[in-house]
């Protein structure tokens, strides 16, 4: 062996015994043979602002111990911070049970690796090395949250006690969003579902073992028992039968009709002037029918809606809104998640159930392109790549977004222009 090949393994040596495995323990037990009474002290040595950390009231075990050797590296690493391996390996090497095997939800902090995001690795003055402590921590992230649940006039309490009273921090194999265990289990660890109380709520319906969150804020609301803020009309007035077989009925919680046709009971109207259009929107008439995109009891958001209008089309066309994120020029209602812009969610009788005719006319509501010089447009303007079509916005711009400048589909407007002017190609 070479000369230079024993001084690569030479210098490779340290990180490999770092490794390396000893039964009981995550490595080897003293992989860089430090002095006696070196380890954590000799690193204080230099590192004397970490004097202040161990008088804290939470001190990581490997700090506490000295064995700072256990996540760095002392020599030199690939890594910031001299860490011995990626962030994540580091924690996993002591923490490897936090995401079960054939988890439900994790927690994205996790999944990315940001472990700093939440714990100090040294030490805190709070449980579990928490940057902060209760709530707080949690409501860093998830803002919307903090700002929907204060100033409420009907809190849940958990809520107010702790998230981790019903949510895991880092991952659940037993439900979505990482609750400790799935609806309505989780809810009946508070309150009792056999009582006449409780039966006389839900007009005597056998609901002890359905979904509470299809009519319940499991974070607090503004009506009572925490309804959600925008009820079903026949949900607020305890109309159950309404849309369901009678309470004793055997089948009780399925609904009367099948899709549109058991709304159209009471939105007749409107179910009419859907299916009166020339092109209907798929979900309308599919076996789900309306809950397709609307929730039947209640729901956090205007027109019943199962989410944010974002989140309620991104069901069906992620594409479209990954095309959008994808783009450098950002159109303003795809943006906001104000598909209704452009669209009628039921339907229309345009292609792409477009709210108006013309694409000319559909984007000059919002854009005053007509009020000063333009490129020539309408349908007496051919377009030259295709002699059926004339010139329209279209032509030239993508209405939900493109990898490049102004929603254009080519890296220059050069470009872009001679698809059409090829005199001027170069």
């Amino acid at each position: 062996m070479s000369a230079r090949r024993l001084r690569t393994l030479f210098l490779a040596l340290p990180a490999l015994l770092f490794l390396v495995s000893v039964p009981g323990q995550g490595r080897a037990a003293d992989p860089f043979k430090l002095k006696p009474g070196a380890r954590g002290n000799l690193c204080l040595d230099c590192h004397g602002e970490f004097q202040a950390k161990l008088k804290l009231s939470f001190v990581h075990t490997p700090v506490a111990e000295g064995e700072c050797t256990g996540c760095h590296d002392p020599h030199t690493s690939k890594h910031g911070v001299l860490l011995a391996e990626e962030p994540t390996r580091v924690c996993y090497n002591c923490h490897d049970a936090l995401v079960p095997a054939g988890a439900l939800s994790a927690h994205r902090t996790v999944v990315e690796g940001k472990c700093g995001s939440c714990h100090d690795p040294h030490a805190a003055q709070h449980k579990n090395n928490l940057l902060q402590g209760g709530n707080e921590l949690c409501f860093g992230c998830h803002e919307p949250i903090r700002a929907a649940v204060s100033g409420i006039t009907h809190p849940h309490d958990p809520v107010a006690d702790d998230c981790l009273g019903c949510h895991n921090p880092h991952a659940s194999a037993a439900a979505d969003s990482l609750l400790t265990s799935a609806v309505p289990g989780l809810c009946r660890e508070c309150h009792d579902t056999s009582g006449r109380t409780f039966a006389a709520m839900h007009g005597n319906y056998p609901v002890a073992e359905a979904g509470c969150t299809s009519c319940h804020n499991p974070h607090g609301s503004n009506r009572e028992s925490i309804l959600y803020d925008d009820v079903h009309s026949p949900v607020a007035r305890r109309m159950c039968s309404q849309c369901h077989p009678p309470p004793e009925s055997p089948d009780a919680l399925k609904a009367r009709r099948e899709g549109y046709d058991l709304c159209r009971g009471c939105h007749n109207d409107m179910v009419n002037v859907t299916l009166g259009k020339n092109r209907v929107h798929g979900p309308a008439v599919s076996g789900e029918g309306c809950l397709s995109c609307h929730r039947p009891h209640a729901s956090s958001h205007p027109a019943l809606l199962d989410g944010t209008t974002t989140q309620v089309c991104g069901k069906c066309h992620a594409d479209t809104q990954a095309r959008h994120e994808r783009s450098e020029t950002k159109h303003e209602p795809v943006q906001e998640g104000n598909c209704a812009a452009c669209h009628d969610p039921h339907s229309s009788d345009f292609p792409f159930l477009a709210k108006q005719e013309g694409t000319i006319d559909l984007c000059g509501s919002c854009h005053d392109w007509h009020k000063h010089s333009s490129h020539p447009i309408g349908p007496e303007v051919v377009d030259p790549r295709n002699p059926n079509l004339g010139t329209d916005c279209r032509s030239c711009h993508r209405s939900h977004g493109t990898e490049y400048k102004h929603m254009i589909p080519f890296a220059t407007i050069t470009n872009l222009c001679v698809q059409c002017h090829e005199q001027f190609k170069r």
